[in-house]
């Protein structure tokens, strides 16, 4: 995630999996919810530099981290059925 380092990655992919858990109305369990907010907030920001946004700062980060892992919970209810 760009212009917020490692420790704002981790924070913002926190945040953002909690916030797709309260959006996707689901109770995969905190540590699962975490993991996929960072690593939606991570995937996410890597699609959305190759595609050509730059979103820098913690707003920008957290919503895209958000949406990164709303995609991905839907993706392990997909794969979990």
């Amino acid at each position: 995630m760009a212009g917020v380092g490692i420790i704002g990655t981790i924070i913002i992919g926190l945040l953002a999996g909690w916030l797709a858990e309260r959006f996707t109305r689901s109770n995969h369990g905190l540590l699962t919810n975490l993991i996929l907010g960072v690593v939606g907030a991570v995937v996410f920001g890597w699609v959305v530099r190759h595609l050509g946004f730059f979103p820098y700062g913690w707003i920008a980060n957290l919503v895209g981290g958000t949406i990164g892992a709303v995609v991905l919970i839907w993706l392990y209810r997909q794969l979990r059925r």
